[in-house]
């Protein structure tokens, strides 16, 4: 039995051990509300035009703006996938769960790693609760059977299972800045547990991920579901559906972005035609920043400093969307510090579940501010990259202390007395102030010593070998 099934054998069985938020008045209804998170891999803050891009259209997550609110401090847990897809998965930090490491960044396909069976997934927690779950896109938590989204709470699975720049072959040209072709990249395309094509044909993969979420949500529509549409785009090697080839003012960075932002129209559309919209909460995001050292071929952080793989804002504060038609009030601007970390308890206490009592949690539930009942709960968010923490937030104020530019070469650097920044006045950290508030920055140290007494470091995920391999 996998532990999907088992999940589901075990119902409400399990509530000795487990603990039961608060539960909001939408979800005591006799329908439980359904949940789609939509999210983009290394799409910057700034490369949406409702989040001030000047070329970029993206008319459908515009229309989501409209209609729901914009978190405008909403903050992805890592600068990189894997332990990004963890946090978001869990609720949990990845160093809690071994989804991280200094020595390699994220999961690849020689790694014998995955998300641990001892953590509970989005998917699992909901399973619980009568809902059906899909996973169409990328996973990137594990490729192996027992890693997979099916053995992880998912009822079905499509997509490619890590990032479509991966097996590339031997002779394929290195410089992602030229036009890609599909048989450079022999990653596979699966569903559920089999391979099914390979190399999966990438300029078709956004449309098939979204024609596949598409029958999802008509297969479920009289139960409640919950679909993880985890799109491979933007990050590189680019590849869009003709449709979309050199129809952006911003180049093929735009056109693959433009096709992300169909596809979302997409699935609000079929749940305005089934009757769902008023029944389903829709978040967009992205796991990290923008890929700067790709150029033209990268995206951008707007008004933020840096991009993927560091811990300036750019690489984790992330451009997102929460859209729930008679619930969100259409139109509002969230300005509280929210986090993927975040989204699991938000939806636990929407669905009613039960989370383990038997573990660390880093995130806050959202539900309040989401249905404008009160503000965010979040007050403090830690910045690492692998095990170390390198940057930490206490309201407006942030303190560095070891900052680095990723895949340039850049070495660490340490800072003793941290760097200080108001990252609500200066959010692109351009103006360094810890000289006129020292008592900021030993209060933001405290906190720093605090976070840490609550981390018990467990082995690394990422750096298991596949048997055989050294």
């Amino acid at each position: 039995m996998n532990r999907r099934k088992f999940i589901k054998a075990m119902g409400l069985t399990a509530a000795v051990c487990l603990v039961r938020p608060p539960i909001n008045a939408v979800a005591a209804s006799k329908r439980k509300p359904n949940f789609v998170i939509i999210y983009a891999d290394d799409l910057g803050y700034g490369d949406l035009t409702c989040f001030g891009h000047p070329t970029l259209k993206t008319p459908n997550l515009d229309r989501m703006a409209a209609e729901g609110a914009k978190l405008t401090q909403f903050y992805s847990a890592a600068s990189v996938c894997t332990p990004s897809r963890a946090a978001l998965m869990t609720g949990r930090l990845p160093i809690r769960s071994g989804m991280c490491s200094d020595k390699r960044a994220v999961l690849f396909p020689n790694s014998g790693g995955g998300i641990p069976k001892t953590e509970m997934t989005i998917a699992e927690m909901l399973t619980s609760q009568g809902y059906s779950s899909g996973c169409f896109g990328k996973w990137h938590l594990g490729h192996l059977p027992q890693y997979l989204p099916t053995n992880n709470g998912f009822d079905t699975y499509f997509g490619i299972p890590y990032s479509n720049d991966m097996d590339r072959v031997k002779d394929a040209p290195r410089n992602a800045n030229t036009k890609p072709e599909v048989e450079y990249f022999n990653v596979p395309l699966m569903r559920d547990e089999e391979i099914i094509e390979r190399p999966a044909d990438q300029h078709t993969i956004t449309r098939r991920y979204t024609q596949e979420a598409v029958k999802f949500i008509s297969k479920n529509k009289d139960k409640p579901f919950f679909i993880y549409l985890a799109h491979n785009m933007p990050h590189i090697p680019l590849f869009s559906n003709k449709e979309f080839e050199g129809s952006s003012l911003r180049g093929l960075y735009g056109d693959v972005v433009e096709e992300v932002d169909w596809s979302v129209g997409q699935i609000l559309d079929t749940l305005r035609k089934q009757g769902l919209a008023e029944n389903t909460l829709v978040l967009f995001s992205s796991d990290n920043g923008p890929w700067l050292v790709f150029k033209q071929h990268g995206g951008s952080a707007g008004p933020l400093r840096d991009g993927k793989g560091s811990t300036w804002e750019g690489g984790m504060r992330e451009p997102t969307i929460a859209w729930w038609p008679g619930t969100i009030q259409a139109g509002s601007l969230m300005t509280y510090m929210t986090s993927t970390l975040d989204v699991f308890p938000t939806l636990a206490e929407l669905a009613g579940a039960e989370i383990p009592n038997d573990r660390v949690y880093d995130g806050y539930s959202m539900v309040s501010l989401l249905t404008g009942k009160g503000p965010g709960r979040r007050n403090t968010m830690v910045y690492y990259r692998g095990t170390q923490l390198r940057a930490l937030r206490k309201g407006p104020w942030k303190i560095h202390l070891y900052t680095k530019t990723e895949y340039v070469g850049q070495k660490i650097q340490k800072h003793d007395p941290p760097l200080l920044f108001n990252v609500e006045i200066d959010p692109g950290e351009q103006y360094e102030v810890g000289a006129q508030y020292p008592k900021v920055i030993a209060d933001l140290l405290e906190e720093v010593k605090k976070h840490q007494a609550t981390v018990k470091p467990v082995p690394s995920q990422l750096e298991i070998p596949l048997s055989g391999d050294s």
